[in-house]
């Protein structure tokens, strides 16, 4: 069954659209791996987001589907997240309501009280008849960023690895990944425990470097990119030495050996 997923302009979580949705554990029977979803933005409240939006009036803006879903290490309540796939922006908005009539159909027993969900389960006419309102846009995910693999700071990186020219060469990288791996691994160092947030505070907030376990430059070709086992969160610091030679990415239990003194380094 499609569910209509609510992206507020403002939440408790983080989230980034077409990367990472939270939500409470109640909507976890709605959302499981492989649902196709559509997301939705009620009434503007603030128009100092008016210029992110594609529409002040509520709306529809794009569709995706489920990835993985994880428990939410942050949360006390038992809430979630999922891992977002496929992400297609609508080119324009699609009203909730159309000639009168609301695009989801919604139960006589829930009139009152419908629209405060923030997930919402459909029928398949319903997800049909929003999409047929809808121009597509190229996914999101086909946008890679290019950064030279040694001289970035963002180290963003599902498939990717195709080459371009560039005064030698550099590897195109996926933009959402790198929030999933911070979902899935958190904002602390995985080899040191480094913190930004908690050393520098408010300024650092979400700031940690993503690395390849692999490094893009060894895929020889495009390669899909598991957020879960192929990236993991690094300090600077840690990232930097785990490149310090171009000829030998250190794995990261070679680098938390050195961290611990034992100087016995191992080729990933």
């Amino acid at each position: 069954m499609p569910v209509v997923i609510v992206e507020n302009d403002t939440s408790q979580w983080e989230d980034e659209t077409g990367a990472v949705y939270h939500f409470p554990k109640r909507y976890q029977t709605w959302l499981a791996q492989g649902t196709e979803v559509v997301y939705y933005k009620g009434r503007i409240k603030d128009k100092a987001f008016a210029s992110v939006r594609l529409s002040a009036d509520p709306h529809y803006f794009g569709k995706a589907r489920i990835g993985k879903v994880y428990a939410d290490r942050r949360s006390d309540k038992g809430d979630l997240f999922a891992l977002i796939e496929n992400f297609t922006p609508f080119e324009n908005a699609v009203p909730s309501k159309i000639a009168g009539e609301y695009l989801e159909t919604i139960p006589a027993s829930r009139v009152r009280n419908y629209w405060r969900d923030g997930v919402r389960p459909i029928s398949q006419t319903d997800y049909d008849a929003i999409l047929s309102h809808a121009k597509l846009l190229p996914s999101a995910v086909d946008e890679p960023v290019a950064d030279m693999e040694d001289g970035s700071l963002t180290f963003e990186s599902a498939s990717e690895g195709s080459k371009t020219s560039y005064f030698g060469t550099r590897y195109e990288r996926r933009k959402d990944l790198r929030m999933k791996a911070i979902a899935i691994h958190g904002l602390d160092c995985k080899a040191c425990g480094f913190d930004f947030e908690q050393a520098y505070g408010e300024h650092a907030k979400g700031f940690i470097h993503v690395h390849h376990v692999v490094p893009i430059s060894d895929f020889g070709g495009e390669k899909v990119v598991n957020p879960e086992t192929d990236l993991v969160t690094l300090c600077a610091n840690c990232h930097a030495v785990v490149h310090r030679k171009r000829d030998m990415t250190l794995s990261i239990d070679a680098l938390k050996g050195m961290l611990r003194g034992r100087w016995v380094i191992e080729p990933q």
